[in-house]
């Protein structure tokens, strides 16, 4: 009898290790997807050779539209930093006027530059963004991830004053209720000179990292990022030699035989590395405003389709949404000017910033739509003269 008991105990114990690690598997898988199929997005730097600055980005989110808007950051506008208690944090005032992009109907800017030519963009982080705990009696240092963008570019003008600034604040949790957890977030900045750096949150404490390539994606780590990049290093511009095999010649079948092995799907690991591929062979461009066609000719590779597996939650509200890019933009940092097209209207427009006179637009942020028609602004072509 004891030793039947045994036997039944051992086949229990595999079956319940079975089922544990059958579950643990499940819930990576998932986890995974949740990393991967909200949040896509992808940024870039390129430098012009008359030292021109452009940064673009991606805006992915496949869950619902993130209603996004122009908003304009007069000179003097106060803020107050948001934590977990309210708005009770860090109090400042902006030094710089900025234009960024919104999200979720509020005044947190995703992406933005300020009049100084300074460049931040948020990149979703989850799963690895970790931030330090909220202590109460620091709450006049303390913003939440949402303020970020917006305490960088109305503060700084300079890639240092960043390093020194964020040194000196806490970013800490605070749940956002459209999304129903914090936002964890990771950040690229760059300055007119080209200068980029990311800052990450890990096991709570703020990690800044150089960014000499200029492009960002998502999870894991941005050190994880640059480390992967050696599994691909046979990837070339340059097109594969033909060969000779048993006396036979063997050519490649057309062009693009150097980038054999390039990553296609969405993932971001496989994004950072394509990023890295496209804007490390771009074309030659004399100046920042012709850099902005190459960038948006190089992000074009990572527009992602609404209900696509790597993409796109298919349980949430994507009614009226066409994809999961809901909007492109490029940052000439040279020029001040921002560009950009959207997943309803695929021209492209612009807002120079040095026609706003930040010190002369009142005291309340300014938002503009990015459609004014969410429908593709089409020219028709005839013979009529």
């Amino acid at each position: 009898m004891h030793h039947n008991n045994s036997k039944q105990n051992k086949k229990k114990m595999k079956q319940n290790k079975k089922m544990l690690i059958t579950t643990l598997l499940g819930f990576i898988i998932l986890a995974g997807t949740c990393v991967d199929s909200v949040h896509a997005c992808t940024g870039i730097r390129l430098i012009a050779t008359d030292s021109g600055v452009v940064y673009g980005r991606t805006m992915e989110w496949g869950a619902f539209d993130m209603n996004s808007h122009i908003t304009i950051i007069p000179r003097g506008y106060s803020f107050t930093g948001l934590t977990p208690d309210g708005l009770n944090g860090k109090k400042w005032k902006a030094k710089y006027g900025v234009v960024g992009l919104d999200m979720l109907g509020q005044n947190y800017l995703t992406d933005g530059m300020n009049e100084e030519g300074l460049a931040a963009g948020l990149f979703y982080h989850l799963g690895f963004a970790s931030y330090p705990s909220y202590e109460k009696d620091k709450a006049d240092i303390s913003i939440a991830p949402n303020d970020v963008v917006s305490f960088i570019l109305s503060q700084f003008a300079t890639i240092d004053e960043v390093r020194e600034g964020m040194s000196k604040v806490m970013v800490v949790p605070v749940v956002e209720e459209a999304l129903g957890i914090p936002v964890y977030a990771h950040w690229m900045v760059i300055s007119p000179e080209g200068e980029s750096i990311v800052i990450e949150f890990a096991n709570g404490e703020m990690k800044i990292f150089d960014n000499p390539l200029g492009v960002i994606t998502n999870a894991p780590t941005f050190d994880w990022h640059m480390t992967n990049l050696r599994n691909y290093l046979k990837l070339s511009a340059v097109a594969t030699p033909d060969k000779e095999m048993g006396g036979l010649n063997f050519a490649p079948l057309g062009g693009g035989s150097g980038m054999i092995g390039l990553p296609g799907d969405f993932t971001p690991p496989s994004r950072f590395v394509r990023a890295v591929a496209w804007t490390q062979t771009a074309r030659p461009t004399g100046t920042s405003a012709e850099t902005v066609y190459e960038i948006f000719r190089i992000l074009d590779n990572f527009n992602v389709p609404l209900g696509a597996a790597e993409g796109s939650d298919h349980s949430s509200n994507i009614k009226g949404m066409r994809s999961s890019t809901e909007w492109t933009t490029a940052w000439d940092l040279s020029e001040h000017v921002l560009y950009y097209h959207t997943q309803n209207n695929r021209r492209v427009r612009a807002l120079d910033l040095k026609e706003l006179n930040f010190s002369n637009l009142g005291n309340d942020l300014i938002h503009l739509p990015l459609d004014k028609i969410n429908e593709q602004d089409i020219e028709y072509i005839t013979l009529k003269k």
